[in-house]
């Protein structure tokens, strides 16, 4: 489909989803419970951390994490970032694959600034100390699934993630307008008016705090928490997403996620990725009986886009009643311990020599393509929120992520939501304390009617996350979207309005709402597109060419 056809999207299909109540409700904080800042982030990974050094160059900036600074998703990402940097590749290449591995929702405009910008911005990743691989001096780069060209840039061969988020973070802390606060649980956005103020906070020393902040970013991070299988660190429970909708923001493209074809698949071991650059250095996917079968499923074979390389992981399996396939690295030679150190150390944990041994692999859920909607400026729909990362949506990977795209997209959104969030900033007043304080006493009181009832939060994270990944994973109908819809739907009555008071039981009320969105998005598309793949509904329509929304 040409560049002409995808601007003529149909309008986006709106719907209003009334889930869940404020969590707002805390009386008796006083004055000094509340923190001043100019910008406020949510979020400590690639995205949250440039967006922090950015807003810095102008206003005092609080950064929130959740966990340890060294727990985001970023952390996770081992093959690298997507750019056009070498020679013989073109921005124009680059947005050319973007746009074919995104079945026609990209947005063009997203795409070509995302493109274009990127390479600078990792150059001054290079400049401030990310350790990028390099040969004689040049990046060294490789391939990953839907790149027609060598543009992904690597670091510490398979670290990628953890060098830029130890550059950032040192950077960062160079800066002495940014605040790093790790630890503490954001609850909910404080908003009035349709203006968001800040948000209500919980931290280490268990005492709940208020952030009053002229404006917000959002970079929280994905939702792949809620499926069973996936290969997201456990913090990754859609808590910014979750509070951006119950604010009143737009949700966009929630039924798109995306399942990483190649995880660690063994007993007792965790779903630890297996890079797709590894497929990009030519490893093989083979089935249980030993072939090579990718290459009956699409012209790229190994380096197929994922929504293709996973549902052919499953037909395998069903042709041969198998519980997972194998990828081989062993063709990749003894240099393979170098380029993937760390796949090379996992696995040999595992009694598995990469160099010699075939690899069990499987699916997993990976990244939410869809979050909170925003504009080319990072805004929200909310006045004075801003997203990036992969909590927001914003049109780059239209259907399916590319490999390593991902990184590009955080980095360059998360410049933009730094700049203009402290843009803002500069012309907006701090909220008054006395209505922050009225804000969190006026809170919907959500207590249920048997509050003496203990639920188990573990027993029900658990049942959530295996419901999710049976009905609304990597294939899907309308018989087993409706099954999850009337289960979510029943576990929220005693679980969503309770008041919980410690960051387990937050956690699930989020990953409850953010399923629902989902489930309720992949109803919706009566279609099959990108991820989203419906067995009802096998075929792509032209119809819906177009973008879902909800909000409350």
């Amino acid at each position: 489909m040409d560049n002409e056809v995808r601007q003529e999207l149909k309008p986006d299909l709106g719907k209003i989803v009334r889930y869940g109540p404020s969590r707002l409700y805390c009386p008796h904080l006083d004055r000094d419970d509340i923190i001043e800042t100019d910008v406020l982030v949510l979020g400590c990974g690639a995205a949250g951390l440039m967006a922090a050094i950015r807003a810095a160059e102008n206003s005092r900036v609080l950064v929130i994490s959740k966990t340890e600074l060294s727990e985001s998703n970023t952390v996770y990402a081992q093959g690298g970032i997507a750019g056009a940097l070498a020679e013989d590749d073109t921005v124009e290449n680059h947005m050319e694959d973007t746009f074919e591995g995104g079945y026609g929702l990209n947005r063009k405009e997203v795409v070509q600034e995302v493109v274009e910008e990127g390479p600078k911005l990792i150059e001054q990743l290079a400049a401030h100390g990310t350790r990028f691989d390099r040969d004689d001096g040049a990046f060294n780069l490789t391939r990953e699934g839907g790149h027609q060209e060598k543009r992904v840039l690597h670091a510490l061969g398979d670290r990628t993630g953890w060098e830029m988020e130890r550059a950032l973070i040192a950077w960062a802390r160079e800066n002495d307008r940014i605040t790093l606060v790790e630890n503490t649980f954001a609850i909910d956005l404080l908003t009035d008016g349709g203006k968001c103020m800040g948000a209500l906070v919980f931290n280490d020393q268990r005492r709940f705090k208020i952030i009053s902040a002229r404006t917000t970013v959002l970079a929280t991070g994905g939702l792949c928490q809620v499926y069973r299988e996936t290969s997201n660190p456990e913090n990754a429970t859609g808590d910014g997403i979750a509070m951006a909708y119950r604010a009143g923001a737009r949700m966009e493209d929630m039924e798109f996620v995306q399942f990483h074809p190649t995880t660690l698949y063994m007993a007792g071991a965790p779903r630890f990725l297996i890079s797709e650059a590894a497929r990009g250095e030519g490893a093989h996917l083979l089935n249980v009986r030993k072939e090579r079968f990718m290459q009956h499923y699409h012209k790229m074979a190994e380096l197929a886009p994922r929504d293709v390389v996973s549902r052919a992981i499953l037909a395998e399996q069903e042709k041969t009643r198998s519980s997972s396939v194998y990828l081989d690295m062993t063709r990749l030679g003894d240099k393979v311990h170098e380029r993937f150190p760390q796949i090379s150390k996992v696995l040999k944990g595992f009694d598995i020599d990469i160099s010699k041994d075939l690899i069990p692999v499987y699916p997993g859920a990976h990244y939410a393509i869809g979050g909170v909607k925003i504009d080319l400026m990072a805004r929200t729909t909310l006045d004075n929120l801003y997203s990036c990362g992969e909590a927001a949506a914003t049109g780059f990977h239209g259907a399916n992520r590319l490999g390593s795209n991902s990184l590009l997209e955080s980095i360059v959104f998360g410049a933009r939501a730094g700049k203009n969030a402290s843009a803002t900033a500069t012309g907006t007043s701090q909220p008054p304390h006395s209505l922050l304080q009225a804000v969190c006493e006026s809170g919907e009181k959500v207590d249920t009617a048997y509050p003496h009832i203990k639920i188990d939060l573990n027993d029900a994270r658990i049942s959530l996350k295996s419901l999710m990944w049976r009905h609304v994973g990597i294939l899907r109908d309308r018989e087993g979207l409706e099954s999850a819809m009337a289960k979510v739907k029943f576990w929220a009555r005693y679980m969503i309005y309770r008041r919980f008071t410690t960051k387990v039981g937050w956690e699930l009320q989020n990953m409850l709402m953010v399923s629902r969105l989902i489930v309720d998005a992949s109803l919706t598309r009566e279609e099959s597109r990108g991820v989203h793949h419906r067995t009802d509904h096998q075929s792509e329509d032209p119809d819906w060419q177009r973008h879902i929304y909800m909000e409350r």
